[in-house]
């Protein structure tokens, strides 16, 4: 197994880590940072979120530098980033941090895309490679969550709230970029409009 693909498998193997963290009933107490208190089974869950992000942005840059690419990491990597992002925002639907329609959104693009890909592989033999509004999409929806996960504490100094913008930003892109998605790839769903 090269690299790229050990990375993301230690992205899979820490989802379930990063769930146990949270959402067991673990009391490790609260640390003040910046003058807001954060429970600190959120603080490592947070902390466990970024190191499985750097996971997938490491092995899509090691991948393609090194010409790394194969099917075991086509279907794993994009698989592995929807599980976590999908676990970390169901999570915090439960600890209300997100809305629950926020989180709907997003996983009914996600399961959308998803399938668009398959079908795309199943007629062209293709992977559907990622474009700009879904990196942008991606990138925001992780910094979203790690913020809100550390109460927007980075921010609390100057009282503005982050975490929030950022979910709204990440909204916007999840929304923006399987709209995009769609309307480039319209052509494989043209035998349903024939006559």
């Amino acid at each position: 197994m090269n690299l790229p693909n050990k990375l993301t498998v230690v992205r899979i193997i820490l989802i379930p880590i990063f769930m146990l963290v949270l959402l067991l009933p673990l009391d490790w107490g609260m640390v003040t940072w910046a003058g807001t208190q954060i429970e600190v089974t959120h603080l490592v869950g947070a902390i466990i979120f970024a190191a499985a992000s750097l996971t997938d942005f490491l092995d899509g840059q090691i991948a393609r530098r090194q010409h790394l690419v194969s099917n075991f990491g086509k279907f794993a990597d994009p698989l592995a980033d929807k599980m976590l992002v999908m676990t970390a925002f169901i999570i915090l639907v439960a600890f209300n941090q997100v809305p629950s329609w926020v989180a709907a959104i997003i996983v009914c693009r996600e399961l959308a895309v998803t399938g668009l890909r398959l079908i795309i592989v199943e007629n062209d033999g293709q992977v559907m490679a990622a474009a700009m509004p879904g990196k942008i999409k991606t990138t925001t929806q992780m910094i979203a969550i790690i913020l809100l996960f550390l109460n927007n504490v980075l921010f609390a100094a100057i009282n503005v709230p982050m975490a929030a913008i950022f979910l709204y930003i990440c909204l916007f892109f999840t929304i923006y970029s399987g709209i995009d998605y769609f309307v480039q790839n319209r052509a494989i769903f043209s035998d349903s409009f024939e006559k």
